[in-house]
Order: structure tokens, then C-alpha cells, then sequence
């Protein structure tokens, strides 16, 4: 269930909303229907994008939530990058896929860093036998800091990469280790000069707000820490506790170890002052921009309906029309792939009313929706479709809406993930949305 809108200690349970309908009504009977899918040529001009799940970590972190492993050795890893080469050779030679211009590609995990160079190199050398991303709008790589050396950034560099994104999270090597982040604050720094060196694109560092131990002192350092950095890109999410996590595990949503969503809103909205302030610009709920013109297309795309093929354990796609997940156990995982079959566990056949549902809810997360967008593509204006729903969160100063735009207010976009319930059709409110 989402979190409601509520000012109080963070609960168990997820808040931050990535996808309609929720997983939870994903099942293995739709299985088939993403194969055909897969299997059905391509119909229009959809963007397609591939997304590659290194589940590799030096240490699991506490609030962490992914399907990563910290216990593997060369062997293993192996045998994994074999898989996933295997796994995207198949897709590469379907109907759905061929002939298709990758439009991005994102490194995802787990940590991508976590491999070695050679490993990395050896990885993509195998790949480009089957996908060629060198015409991609942008290729994103996802970094733990202390698994960064000058050598691991050029290499990553090599590969394509437009957009390097730092899990910095926090200053603090308190509050890093005792959230059980692997890396140090010098190596963030190292990291940071490294890359701007080499010469990437776009570097964008996260920060987490509420993060166990956080203080208001802590927080307002560590903005000012990341405002002297002058990343291109600043995200910042608001910490959950999965059910699935370490601490929630360890009963810390009942203990009020995590800052209240009253507190992180607060906290959230100091930094993206001070960075406005600096000359940046808000690009959606959780991200600032040094140049208004940057483009986060992994994010964008993604938003308004472009196929994505998920690739690695546990990973998740969706191909035209239908939702659908990996295998999430490691083994099983590879196992299918060493019999050249697809690893697929479970899926979703979306309709046209879930997908405009579906892009509605996650666009809105930019602050803005344009209504037009929605009459052209799924006939259907969600200024009516939704009335209801906008004039409750109007009236509580979350939101403005007229015949031509969505748009929220500061508060909304603070809160924006506690609005998107009511937006759901009525058999996914309530329930368990992983």
C-alpha cells in the first residue's frame, strides 16, 4: 500500500511509485503474453530503450530494496555477464527488436562499478555483437564512488557513456556507515574530480533524505557539500522503507529511526531552494538541472510509453503494451538462459486506459502535465477523465489544473508520490503495491 498523505514516522511500506498497474498484480499467467510481444513486429515509432541489471554490491545497504548479491566471486560473475550476453542475443534476433535504433541504454543495479575494467570492456565487447548503442540519445551508468578508480572511469567512458550517475546519498561517513553504504566521503570527491576530468556528459550525484542518523545540521552541510561539487544533475529521494529492506526487517520503521515525510519534505525543499538559488532549475520531484535544456531521456522516455527491454535477474521491461519481470533468483536465472530460454517470471497485458494511467501519473511527476498530449495519443482528456480527483487535490493546494495543463504546486511536488493512488483504477487502490 502506499503511503497516505501523512505527516507522520515513516512506516514500512513502498511510497515511491515507478510504474501502473502495481507489481503485485503481475502474475505468470500474462507470461505468454509478453513473449508474443516480443515475438510481434514492431507496429510504430515507440522509442526503445535496454536496461542491463548488474546485481553486484561490496555490501548491502540497509534501506536497500534491489535483487543484489554481495557474496559472489569472479566465477560467478562470469557466468552471470554470460547470461546476460545470452539473454540480450535472444531478444536482439526477435521480431520486436530487430531493426530497431536503441535510444538509450542504462547501466542499472546492484552496482554497475562493481565490475573491474577488464570486466566491464570484456562485457560490452560481447554485447556489441548484438545491440549497438553508438547512435543512443544517452547511455546511463550508475557508480558506487568507492569502486571508482581514474582507469574504471575512462574505461566507462569508452563504452559509451553520456550520463554517470554518483550514489553519494550522504556526506556523513557516520551516517554512511551506519546506513551501511559501502563507500566514504573522500571517494566521492575523487570520484567527482576523476570524472569531470575524463569529460562525461552529464554527471548527476543522489542524495537521500532522511537517511538514519540525518540531522537537520547534517543535511544542510551535505547541500552545501553538493552545491560546491556543481554537479549538472542533483537527485534527491526521500527515504522509504521497502518491506524487503534490512531495516525493516529490523522493525526501525516502528522505532522512528527514519525522519518523518513531514521532516524530508522540509529538507527536500531546502535543497532545491539553495540550488535554484545557484541557478539551477526543478525537473521533476526529485531532480534539479545546472542547464534547463538537460535531458534525462532514460526518465522521459520511459514516462511517456517507450518499450524497454529489462535485462539481468529480477530485472523488469515493458514491450508493446505488456509489463514483465525476470526470474529474481540468481540461479534460476541463469539456469534458463544456459537453455536458451528466456528468463521471464511473470507479466501484465496493460489496456489503453492503464497505459494512459500509467504515463499520466509518472509525467505529473515533473510538475506538469500538458493535456493535449494525452487527447492526441489515447483519445481521451484526463482533465475529465480524472476531474474529481484534480479538484480534491486542488483544493488542498496540491495542484492547478484548466482545460490545457496539470500543474502542482511546491507542496504537490514535495508529496507528489502520496497523490498517485486516487489515480488507479478502483481494484489497485489499497493493495499492496510490490
Amino acid at each position: 500500500m502506499t503511503v497516505p498523505l501523512s505527516e507522520d514516522k515513516t512506516e514500512v511500506g513502498s511510497y515511491f511509485i515507478s510504474n501502473y498497474p502495481p507489481f503485485s498484480f503481475w502474475n505468470q499467467d500474462d507470461v505468454e503474453a509478453a513473449r508474443q510481444a516480443y515475438s510481434a513486429p514492431a507496429t510504430d515509432d515507440t522509442p526503445l530503450g535496454l536496461y542491463l541489471h548488474i546485481p553486484f554490491c561490496r555490501k548491502r545497504c540497509k534501506f536497500c530494496y534491489f535483487r543484489v548479491y554481495t557474496d559472489k566471486n569472479s566465477k560467478e560473475i562470469e557466468r552471470y555477464v554470460a547470461a546476460l550476453t545470452r539473454e540480450i542475443e535472444i531478444y536482439a534476433s526477435m521480431p520486436g527488436v530487430q531493426a530497431r535504433r536503441l535510444g538509450f541504454v542504462y547501466f542499472g543495479g546492484g552496482t554497475p562499478s562493481y565490475l573491474s575494467a577488464k570486466q566491464l570492456l570484456g562485457l560490452v565487447d560481447r554485447l556489441r555483437q548484438f545491440v549497438d548503442w553508438d547512435g543512443a540519445d544517452e547511455v546511463t551508468f550508475e557508480c558506487e564512488p568507492g569502486t571508482l578508480t581514474e582507469k574504471k572511469l575512462e574505461a566507462i567512458r569508452e563504452i559509451g557513456v553520456t550520463r554517470l550517475s554518483l550514489g553519494v546519498e550522504n556526506f556523513d561517513d557516520r551516517v554512511l556507515e551506519e546506513n551501511g553504504r559501502a563507500h566514504r566521503s573522500p571517494e566521492c570527491f575523487d570520484a567527482y574530480a576523476w570524472a569531470r576530468s575524463i569529460g562525461f556528459d552529464q554527471i548527476n550525484i543522489d542524495l537521500i533524505a532522511g537517511m538514519v542518523g540525518e540531522t537537520d545540521a547534517n543535511w544542510r552541510d551535505g547541500v552545501t557539500r553538493a552545491l560546491e561539487m556543481e554537479p549538472d544533475c542533483l537527485t534527491i529521494y526521500q527515504m522509504e522503507l521497502p518491506f524487503n529492506t534490512i531495516y525493516s526487517k529490523e522493525g526501525a520503521g516502528g522505532q522512528g529511526l527514519v525522519a518523518d515525510w513531514k521532516t524530508k519534505r522540509e529538507w527536500v525543499e531546502y535543497a532545491f531552494g539553495e540550488f535554484k538559488k545557484a541557478g539551477y532549475s526543478v525537473s521533476s520531484a526529485y531532480t534539479v538541472v545546472k542547464d534547463p535544456g538537460t535531458k534525462f531521456v532514460y526518465r522521459d522516455a520511459l514516462w511517456r510509453g517507450a518499450d524497454l527491454i529489462g535485462t539481468g535477474v529480477a530485472s523488469f521491461g515493458h514491450f508493446q503494451g505488456t509489463h514483465v519481470q525476470n526470474l529474481d533468483q540468481f540461479d534460476q536465472y541463469i539456469e534458463k538462459l544456459e537453455a536458451g530460454e528466456l528468463p521471464l517470471n511473470r507479466g501484465l497485458g496493460v489496456t489503453n486506459h492503464q497505459r494512459l494511467i500509467r504515463e499520466f501519473i509518472l509525467q505529473i511527476k515533473t510538475g506538469r502535465v500538458e493535456l493535449e498530449y494525452f487527447r492526441s495519443k489515447f483519445g481521451t482528456d484526463p482533465g475529465s477523465a480524472f476531474e474529481s480527483v484534480l479538484r480534491e487535490h486542488q483544493s488542498a493546494g496540491f495542484l492547478d489544473f484548466d482545460e490545457n495543463a496539470v500543474t502542482l504546486t511546491g507542496d504537490g511536488l514535495l508529496r507528489v508520490d502520496s497523490l498517485l493512488e486516487p489515480f488507479f483504477e478502483p481494484e489497485h487502490r489499497g493493495a499492496r503495491y510490490t
